[in-house]
């Protein structure tokens, strides 16, 4: 018998304690909302979080969950994949997590293309720990530890996933609930490693971050919306654009004045990223016009592609032997 999952089948008896106003509630919201989408268990689901306040998300959700030490989230993530490919393994992460101490395991999972799907909440400041500057704030920004103005200029996290050779970017924003959806749906979609950067709010510490292209008067004229075999254009009326310079770079542009065929027609699937990363590098994140949807996604092997059942059937020519033994079989030496 087949049973219909729905919502309540993924929100964990757990009180959910972030502060009045975050944005992680609504994409908490989002996220057990299309869980039933994927037709999978929840026990066949796992969460694996790090550090921060984006760390919480794993106990909310009614799955396995694991919340790891600071910025391990991927290593962890990529040991499952590899021991359990029956297993759906959803990443999340805040920009602090993920970009600082675990920037060197995210890079590695992402070029590696390990089956797995990494939420990266990005409000540029550090939250749980009182609003320190992030890896994304923004160079000058006033912080508790960056009183005199950040000095470090920020990552952009599209940019740097696509440098390191994902299969699978997108960028969403936590309070539009029909964008967000769509991003996670494309990235289950994806077999290999899905990026989905999720512009957050945090009200505390950086409020209203993102509200040029979060709120929806001004989102039209903030946005530049992705979508793929499409002209790039946005703005109210549709009156700007992305075009291709005489120099070959990407640039801005007025439609009106446009040669039509210098504005950009979105290609995702391409398989060369240059334009992806040109299309990351447009804009401004914290001011506007900003690029949002999926930058790109290609069709590649992913990692550990047979290594499960590789494993299973070299734990079968092995037999019942005793860890033990094995560590003990061949040459060994004692150390005095």
């Amino acid at each position: 018998m087949t049973t219909t999952l729905t919502k309540a089948d993924f929100q964990s008896s757990q009180e959910t304690r972030w502060c009045p106003g975050c944005g992680d509630y609504s994409i908490l919201a989002a996220v057990q909302s299309f869980m039933p989408e994927l037709g999978i268990p929840p026990e066949r689901i796992v969460f694996v979080t790090g550090i921060g306040c984006a760390g919480r998300f794993s106990y909310y959700m009614n799955t396995y969950g694991v919340h790891a030490i600071h910025g391990r989230a991927p290593a962890i993530a990529t040991g499952l994949a590899a021991a359990r490919d029956d297993l759906s393994v959803w990443i999340v992460s805040g920009d602090g997590d993920a970009l600082s101490i675990g920037g060197n395991h995210l890079i590695h999972a992402l070029r590696r293309n390990v089956p797995i799907k990494i939420l990266l909440f990005n409000n540029r400041i550090y939250g749980l720990t009182k609003g320190q500057a992030s890896p994304t704030s923004e160079l000058g920004k006033i912080t508790r530890s960056t009183p005199r103005g950040n000095q470090d200029p920020p990552v952009d996290v599209v940019s740097l996933a696509i440098g390191a050779g994902a299969t699978f970017v997108a960028r969403t924003v936590d309070r539009d609930k029909q964008h967000l959806p769509a991003m996670l749906r494309a990235a289950a979609e994806h077999r290999g490693t899905a990026l989905v950067e999720i512009l957050q709010n945090c009200p505390v510490f950086n409020d209203g971050a993102f509200d040029h292209v979060a709120d929806k008067q001004q989102a039209a004229e903030h946005r530049i919306p992705l979508q793929h075999g499409k002209p790039v254009v946005f703005g109210a009326e549709g009156e700007r654009c992305v075009v291709r310079a005489p120099d070959g770079r990407l640039a801005l542009g007025e439609t009106a004045t446009a040669d039509p065929a210098s504005i950009v027609v979105h290609d995702a699937r391409g398989e060369d990223p240059s334009v992806a990363f040109a299309l990351s590098r447009l804009g401004d994140i914290g001011a506007g016009p900003v690029p949002l949807g999926i930058f790109r996604s290609v069709d590649a092997a992913p990692w550990g592609d047979g290594l499960v059942a590789a494993s299973r059937e070299a734990h079968q020519g092995v037999g019942t032997a005793e860890l033990d033994a094995l560590f003990r079989a061949g040459d060994t030496w004692n150390v005095a």
